[in-house]
């Protein structure tokens, strides 16, 4: 108990110093999407990257990283996913995985959660994606250049306007 508010500490210090270096957004076309999805709550993650497929077709990756707060590296052997414990009270990144998907640029990184959660904070953050949009109730703005009003229950409403944003941006 007494080692997670230590770690809190710390990883809110980290998240606060690098809120004071945000950049701008890129104005490059879109071909690589990161999504990272708190599947905690969400359940519907191939739905959300098959909606993402069908407004267009010619995306070079999707790469889409799982968050859960109790998940067991046993159970996410199919999938990209990590934990609270997989950031140490440092704030390093223990699974290489999740490191290459944090260094990774990207050129639209879609935060796909509206709890704030510290290691979401932290890897969306400290991702060097391009572009980043996120949902309106994360009080904690982590960087992104576009956020949206939406349920996020409601995730075809979300991907809809975040399309016609990104076209009206000329990104696609």
């Amino acid at each position: 108990m007494f080692s997670r508010i230590i770690k809190d500490f710390f990883l809110k210090k980290d998240i606060n110093k690098r809120l004071t270096k945000i950049t701008e957004g890129s104005n490059e076309k879109i071909n690589t999407i990161g999504i990272l999805i708190d599947s905690t709550y969400f359940f519907d993650t191939e739905k959300v990257v098959e909606e993402i497929k069908s407004k267009q077709l010619n995306f070079k990756e999707i790469k889409v990283l799982y968050y859960n707060d109790s998940v067991s590296h046993k159970d996410s052997l199919s999938q990209l996913s990590f934990s609270y414990r997989d950031i140490s009270w440092s704030g390093k990144i223990k699974v290489i995985e999740v490191q290459d998907f944090v260094s990774y640029p990207f050129d639209l990184l879609i935060n796909f959660y509206d709890k704030e959660k510290l290691p979401l904070l932290y890897v969306s953050l400290f991702s060097k994606a391009k572009f980043k949009v996120g949902f309106e109730n994360v009080t904690t703005n982590v960087g992104n250049h576009l956020i949206i009003k939406s349920d996020i229950k409601v995730y075809r409403d979300f991907i809809s306007e975040l399309f016609k944003y990104l076209k009206i941006l000329n990104k696609l």
